[in-house]
């Protein structure tokens, strides 16, 4: 699988840098390189390459006005390139695979590509399954049905619904939908709901095999959110930021876990 990439940057010197760090890398080929907006458009239409290493900050069209001109299309994947902290969270918004601090760190570039790579083998395999399932569609039908019915209930009853919390000698009945986040303490899961906390003694990856992950998603090394729940997100310091949920809880996003706001954040 080879990673077909454009730099889009208005300094000559910052392309420079990213070439001689991605040449050394076998997967990734850079295709072309830009130096303003309206020519980063362009050459993506053309193009279409896999991924596009994009600056945020350059006269004209920044790299927001890039990520809005090709929507149009089927987007590449985003990696936004800025010297400016502040722009981490709207990065997350466009849906943005990573964002880099300039200097590029190599260590961050390789996590960054790892992530990269991780989205273009989901989507291919995505893309083939859609494959089969439409010569399926035309020899036969009724297997495709078959399949989709098969596909909805086994989601839909792999993970569960309510879950038996024994605290302070009484066994209570949570609807996992009502759970806000739930925070690590040892062996034992703090449990917190709109209007209640709950101890739970299980670890915290135990308690993740039970719940849908398109759901529950770690923000933390000790910390699970609910998504449906996060009403707003508030930036913070050093590429960490804060989920308010619905009660008004906040809950900390750590650097390690912040490509998890890409996933709902749109």
């Amino acid at each position: 699988m080879t990673i077909r990439t454009i730099i889009v940057d208005d300094e000559k010197l910052a392309i420079q840098g990213l070439q001689l760090r991605l040449q050394n890398i076998p997967d990734v080929e850079v295709i072309a390189t830009c130096s303003n907006g309206r020519e980063a458009i362009r050459t993506i239409k053309t193009e279409r390459p896999d991924l596009v290493f994009l600056d945020i900050q350059m006269p004209g069209f920044d790299g927001f006005s890039v990520v809005k001109g090709v929507m149009e299309i089927e987007p590449p994947l985003f990696v936004f390139v800025t010297a400016y902290q502040e722009h981490a969270i709207r990065a997350f918004e466009a849906n943005a695979v990573n964002y880099l601090m300039k200097p590029v760190d190599e260590d961050k570039l390789a996590d960054t590509l790892e992530r990269v790579r991780q989205r273009i083998t989901e989507k291919r395999s995505a893309e083939e399954a859609e494959k089969l399932k439409d010569v399926l569609a035309e020899v036969a039908p009724d297997a495709v049905e078959n399949l989709d019915n098969e596909e909805e209930s086994g989601t839909s009853s792999r993970y569960e619904k309510l879950i038996n919390v024994k605290d302070r000698g009484q066994i209570f009945r949570v609807d996992v939908d009502t759970i806000e986040h739930i925070e690590a303490a040892g062996d034992y899961m703090c449990i917190y709901t709109g209007d209640n906390s709950l101890i739970l003694r299980e670890t915290m990856k135990d308690l993740e095999r039970r719940l849908d992950p398109r759901i529950f998603q770690r923000v933390h090394r000790s910390t699970i959110v609910n998504l449906d729940q996060v009403r707003q997100v508030k930036p913070h310091t050093n590429g960490e930021c804060f989920l308010i949920l619905e009660s008004g809880a906040e809950v900390k996003v750590s650097r390690s876990y912040r490509d998890v706001v890409a996933r709902f954040v749109h």
